[in-house]
């Protein structure tokens, strides 16, 4: 455990939970996980959905499959109170939890626990599913399973799914010795697999091959086992209830389509909580809707670069800019806001907020955790704030030789050798996808309420 249950004078809630970590990326951890959630949503079971680490794809398969929304579990960027908090605030009227792990169950940042799946176990005081890709190996399968369950003795692995078993006797092979629990045994399965792209696999809107991969759950893996061991997870700590709701202050536009679709659930929650009222649109096949501030969150924008330059939208968000509305954006909402989009298959104008110009790469060009302060002057954002959050993206920017940055990053690389934030009127746009804190949400919605009564 890593914190003591003394020092919370919250009311304890039990919240079965269960954690399906692998050996590696690649071992099928998600295809099992998302199996697993639609097995239980099958047989009748509210299952709340989350994903270890700030990835936005593989919690819309999860969303999809259980209709209710995943949320990204990160001790990083929400700190270990923050993951405790989303668990427990999501999971209400849920009869299960499923968090999928993410990488290897011990891999975290630079080497260390940190935001490991491990860690959030621990946080989580959840039992850990572990899956082993048995592809290729008999015996020596239980030495992997043995090594990972004695690591971290805080770590509880408390069964293992036995993945990629190639027949009948491959599994009698395996079986032939014990090490830890056996609580799957998955075929080779060709015909169950999800494609991906330069920024993962497809989006849930485009593939419902996962859930699919139920049916072959409930066949394969010990239901019933899987179950008990998540209802042996002992309580956690309710946080005190939110005061009411407030009524909504101002109308806060949220970019939401194939070409804009990462967010973080407990962002646009704060945005709520923090009075503002979400009014989803397409900048593809939209107007801009009467609002007081946009959120342009990431996503696939080279994908639909035709479409979004097509669209009257981009003119609207011209002028609503220089008109001086708030606007806030990230890594795709980025390359949206700048005057040009240079992809493979040609160059299209984009909405020409900020003085940059963005194309595409062939290869990565940032990955990671970023931590930022908030160093230029803006009304988006409050000046010596800091956050956190990540980046991950193929695409630069150029950038006029006055552009102004209003982040500076102590980890990250952002827009230009650790300079984010690229200002421009009352808009930002940063590559960093921001995990916001509940001061971050309120500045934004002030903003946006200092330029309804302008």
């Amino acid at each position: 455990m890593l914190y003591d249950i003394q020092h919370y004078s919250y009311v304890m809630r039990p919240i079965p939970r269960i954690i399906i970590a692998g050996t590696h990326s690649g071992c099928g951890k998600t295809t099992l996980a998302s199996g697993l959630m639609a097995a239980l949503a099958a047989r009748g079971l509210a299952v709340q959905p989350f994903k270890v680490g700030p990835d936005f794809i593989d919690p819309t398969h999860h969303s999809a499959i259980c209709g209710r929304t995943s949320r990204n579990l990160d001790p990083f960027m929400m700190g270990e109170a923050g993951v405790r908090e989303t668990v427990v605030r999501a999971s209400a009227g849920a009869d299960i939890a499923v968090v999928e792990g993410a990488m290897g169950l011990y891999d975290g940042l630079e080497g260390s626990d940190t935001a490991s799946t491990a860690h959030v176990a621990k946080v989580l005081d959840a039992p850990v599913l572990l899956v082993v890709d048995a592809g290729g190996a008999s015996r020596s399968v239980h030495a992997m399973a043995l090594g990972y369950a004695g690591f971290d003795p805080d770590v509880r692995v408390a069964g293992v799914i036995f993945n990629r078993v190639g027949s009948p006797r491959h599994r009698a092979m395996i079986a032939a010795t014990e090490s830890v629990p056996a609580c799957g045994w998955v075929p080779r399965r060709k015909d169950l697999t999800v494609g991906s792209r330069h920024l993962g696999l497809e989006m849930a809107a485009e593939t419902g091959v996962l859930g699919g991969f139920g049916a072959v759950v409930e066949e394969t893996c010990d239901l019933p086992g899987i179950i008990d061991l998540a209802r042996s997870a002992p309580p956690l700590p309710v946080p005190p209830e939110d005061p009411d709701r407030p009524e909504a202050r101002v109308r806060l536009g949220v970019a939401n389509d194939a070409a804009f679709c990462f967010y973080y659930a407990d962002n646009l929650d704060r945005l709520v909580r923090a009075g503002a009222e979400i009014v989803f649109f397409s900048p593809m096949t939209d107007r801009l809707p009467e609002v007081d501030a946009l959120y342009l969150g990431g996503g696939y924008p080279e994908l639909h670069a035709e479409a979004l330059a097509a669209s009257r939208c981009r003119e609207d968000v011209r002028q609503a800019a220089d008109d001086g509305m708030p606007v806030f954006a990230e890594c795709g909402g980025l390359i949206y806001l700048a005057e040009r989009l240079t992809t493979t298959d040609g160059d299209y104008p984009m909405a020409g907020v900020l003085p940059a110009s963005a194309v595409m790469t062939d290869r990565l060009q940032a990955l990671g955790y970023v931590e930022a302060r908030v160093v230029g002057t803006t009304p988006v954002l409050a000046q010596g704030s800091a956050f956190r959050g990540q980046e991950y993206h193929y695409s630069r920017l150029d950038c006029a030789p006055d552009a102004r940055f209003a982040l500076e990053l102590a980890r990250g690389r952002g827009i230009d050798g650790g300079r984010d934030g690229l200002v421009a009127q009352n808009a930002v746009g940063q590559y960093t996808h921001a995990y916001f804190t509940a001061g971050f949400a309120e500045g934004l919605v002030q903003a946006a309420a200092a330029y309804r009564r302008a």
